[in-house]
């Protein structure tokens, strides 16, 4: 089991896009995606505040990371992050499938 557990809510197809990440970062929330392996890429959405206490610790770019979507566990783990240039939050992250 993974150290890191992270809780996610997918995004559908029509609730993406530069407009749709802008209004989920003004509610704290931050886009990410997971793709890799066999399954196709799912766009999901992440708590801001337990995303920060997760990288708060190195060992989070690691290890795998646990990421339940509305109920199903997915094992992943960090392929990349975007960080707000001046304010240093994250704004998007890309995780792989381990």
């Amino acid at each position: 089991m993974a150290n890191f557990v992270l809780n996610a809510v997918a995004r559908e197809e029509a609730v993406q896009g530069k407009g749709s990440s802008r209004r989920l970062r003004l509610q704290n929330k931050v886009p990410a995606i997971i793709y890799g392996g066999e399954a196709a890429p799912v766009a999901v959405t992440l708590e801001l505040r337990e995303l920060v206490k997760a990288l708060e610790s190195n060992a989070f770019f690691e290890e795998v990371v646990e990421i339940n979507i509305d109920g199903k566990a997915e094992s992943v783990k960090i392929q990349a992050l975007q960080r707000h240039p001046a304010k240093n939050t994250p704004m998007h992250a890309d995780f792989k499938r381990a």
